[in-house]
């Protein structure tokens, strides 16, 4: 009769399992349930008098959720968002509150400015409910003006590169091949994915080429980096990898509405891993022409190149490892047996 486990072992693996669901419930329901308005760029189009009006009004019935940029002209305020250095904008110029979007960099900040300045209108109005005029000059597609498969899309982006380091990591050998494997991949895997979410379910703008590229970028920076962990330090630094990337990475990306609503610090940091500066950077070649791609595709480059590092380090360290005890062995006499 087989020996049955000791309780004891049992309460420790009941203990491991709660915590583990409850680090996995924190990492994505919390930046959900805490998201909010805060510190969100926009513009403010009309004469001081009365964009210093609306600012006051949006301070008050919203407290540090903006940062105002005043401008003169409403040509101004669209050139703010389609460089996106704003997310919208209030223009004040024509005497009734009209409101400027841009849907492609975060539906969620869209409807709320929306909102926003209908009140703004209704209060001038005297408690009537006038139609406030928006435009969206930076739309989702058609196909997909929710920017569902934007959003779904970024846990697969994720997903992608980790399965990419373990595979490599159990089917091939050496440091240089496995390296060679991942960029392989982040190419073949960024042209798949860019062809089903621009020509098959329509979700993406833009140039084919730009989006597979920066989506190649994101699986590159995710796979070398897990991949560098792992030869380095072994299971533990896949489990390291892969915790970084999905419970912390991937929660704070700020896909589904913008890194500025998301609590705290957080969203500065998700902007700062792969999964968040990919998806900026998708944002920007699909819908925006590539302005702010800057800063997510140097955050990119880091990450790729501290994966190669880490994987050249690894394999130094093996063949230097691995040297001495070459050695020794070709130093060991020959016995030649005689009968």
């Amino acid at each position: 009769m087989a020996t049955q486990s000791p309780w004891t072992r049992v309460v420790r693996a009941v203990a491991l399992l709660t915590f583990i669901i409850s680090v996995l419930l924190t990492a994505f329901a919390w930046p959900s349930v805490r998201s909010s308005v805060h510190d969100v760029p926009i513009a403010v189009v009309g004469p001081s008098a009365a964009a210093g009006q609306v600012s006051a009004a949006l301070d008050q019935r919203l407290p540090d959720a903006f940062e105002i940029t005043r401008v003169d002209t409403t040509a101004a305020a669209e050139r703010l968002i389609r460089d996106r250095e704003v997310y919208g904008a209030i223009d004040v110029s024509t005497g009734t509150p009209q409101v400027i979007t841009a849907s492609a960099a975060s539906a969620p900040v869209a409807q709320t400015l929306q909102g926003i300045a209908t009140a703004l209108a209704q209060a001038q109005a005297q408690g009537q409910t006038p139609a406030v005029a928006v435009r969206d000059i930076v739309a989702l597609p058609a196909d997909d003006p929710r920017g569902a498969g934007l959003t779904s899309g970024a846990l697969p982006l994720v997903i992608g590169g980790l399965l990419a380091a373990a595979l490599l990591t159990s089917l091939v050998r050496g440091t240089g091949r496995r390296v060679i494997g991942a960029l392989a991949f982040a190419v073949t895997g960024g042209l798949a994915m860019a062809a089903i979410l621009q020509f098959w379910l329509g979700s993406l703008d833009g140039a084919y080429l730009a989006n597979a590229g920066a989506i190649g970028l994101t699986i590159a920076a995710t796979a070398l980096t897990v991949l560098g962990l792992e030869s380095l330090l072994g299971a533990a630094g896949l489990g390291l990898g892969a915790a970084t990337m999905m419970l912390v990475g991937n929660p704070l990306s700020g896909t589904a509405t913008a890194p500025e609503m998301l609590p705290g610090w957080s969203g500065a940091l998700g902007q700062l891993l792969p999964p968040g500066a990919g998806s900026q950077l998708l944002r920007s070649t699909a819908f925006f022409d590539g302005h702010s791609a800057t800063r997510p595709v140097v955050v990119l480059a880091a990450w790729v190149t501290l994966g190669v590092a880490l994987c050249l380090i690894s394999g130094v360290r093996a063949r230097r490892t691995s040297g001495p005890a070459i050695s020794d062995a070709a130093a060991q006499p020959k016995v030649t047996a005689t009968v």
